[in-house]
């Protein structure tokens, strides 16, 4: 569950980015996880900034509960005034992205479907996101919204 305080709907968007990229329930909920297939870092001080062979052809730096990049990481502490990297730091980032991409109001609407496809630039897990990474087929990440306590339109 995300730890900040959000509506019933965003907070299983949230539950449902963290599902789809791999990270919900391991660890610290994911908040400390590193990209697949490393494990977990310790401080939540910084962005951990690890490089990690994924697989033959991608490295990623990709950490947390949302799988943010590193190279991105300066960029939203100082324009959100994040303090550290810890859990509720992560999801202000992560609601940050979302609103970015225009998706706030589909979530809240229960148009889940469509804010997954404004997000799927963001999370390669996402339907239709066409980074070459595996992704979750759509009806999959509906029924976990559902099932992470969002209403659906």
């Amino acid at each position: 569950m995300p730890r900040i305080e959000c509506s019933r709907n965003l907070a299983a968007f949230l539950d449902l980015l963290a599902f789809s990229e791999g990270t919900k329930g391991r660890g610290d909920d994911g908040y400390n996880k590193l990209v697949n297939p490393a494990g977990f870092f310790g401080d939540y001080r910084e962005h951990p900034d690890v490089l990690v062979q994924v697989n033959p052809s991608l490295r990623s730096t990709a950490a947390g509960r949302y799988q943010f990049l590193s190279r991105h990481w300066r960029h939203y502490q100082a324009a959100l005034g994040l303090p550290d990297f810890g859990p509720l730091s992560q999801d202000k980032w992560a609601i940050q992205l979302i609103r970015e991409r225009r998706a706030l109001a589909d979530i809240e609407a229960g148009r889940i479907d469509e804010a997954m496809r404004k997000c799927n630039n963001i999370w390669a897990s996402l339907p239709g996101a066409g980074y070459g990474q595996p992704e979750h087929p759509l009806e999959t990440l509906l029924a976990k919204f559902t099932e992470f306590g969002g209403v659906l339109a």
